[in-house]
């Protein structure tokens, strides 16, 4: 379980090498780019049981690392401590199912979007919760500390008074909270539609209801302010990548719709 401080772990270490005339030879370099991302949170970025990095953002990476030339290795950071280690030049990017939202714009530029989410919810399959009592604020809920679903919450329904502020109970991540969830210190948990449901498959969880964020929630590589070109570059490499029947491979391997 990770920590609410920095916890920075090297994983999955992928190297693309440009060679350029005859008769170069290998040498041992330092990577292009760190790029940042949720050590748990598939189908989009985890780390597996052996340390490597994983998921449908890391292939997308590797994909736009070789076609470009490029070389990177992979950080797994706590999710709100990730962008205060990109500010401070720990990593280049965060590439990790991070959703754009104005809070999140006034510190980093964000490349075109590539993906868009809706939040479900979920509870115990023997739970008579319903959404419309999470909406009321009848129900304890479990969220992954600074995500858009515990955003959305504070802003929606505590900020609204419609939710105890002792009803949000905070998590470093989803697993966390559904750990939490099957042995009933918690109603339901909020997260990301398709990341949760990987989370929950073959536990005692059911889905109780979505709600639609999907036309104003879309994923975006995060970057510094400062590096303009970098933003340029990714903005390339993602729409290379889009156009490439490799695109629909990735999102037939990944479970994605």
């Amino acid at each position: 379980m990770r920590t609410h401080g920095i916890l920075i772990l090297l994983v999955g270490i992928v190297t693309v090498l440009a060679v350029a005339g005859a008769g170069c030879t290998g040498t041992t370099t330092e990577p292009d780019y760190v790029v940042g991302i949720d050590g748990a949170y598939p189908p989009f970025s985890y780390v597996d049981k052996d340390g490597n990095a994983q998921g449908f953002d890391v292939d997308s990476m590797r994909w736009i690392a070789e076609k470009k030339g490029v070389t990177v290795t992979f950080m797994a950071v706590d999710w709100d401590a990730i962008i205060p280690t990109l500010q401070a030049g720990k990593i280049d990017m965060v590439y990790a199912g991070m959703s754009i939202t104005p809070e999140r714009q006034e510190k980093v530029n964000f490349s075109n979007p590539y993906w868009s989410v809706n939040q479900d919810v979920v509870a115990r399959e023997d739970s008579n919760v319903t959404l419309d009592d999470v909406l009321a604020g009848k129900a304890i809920i479990g969220v992954q500390r600074g995500c858009t679903a515990a955003l959305w919450i504070e802003e929606n329904l505590v900020g609204n008074e419609k939710m105890p502020k002792d009803n949000l109970k905070y998590y470093p991540d989803t697993p966390a909270a559904v750990s939490d969830l099957e042995i009933g210190r918690i109603d339901a948990v909020m997260y990301d539609d398709v990341s949760i449901q990987d989370i929950i498959k073959d536990k005692p969880v059911k889905t109780i209801g979505s709600v639609e964020t999907q036309e104003q929630e879309q994923f975006g590589v995060a970057i510094r302010k400062e590096d303009t070109a970098l933003l340029e570059f990714m903005n390339e490499g993602i729409a290379e990548l889009q156009a490439d029947p490799y695109w629909e491979e990735l999102k037939e391997k990944h479970n994605l719709k």
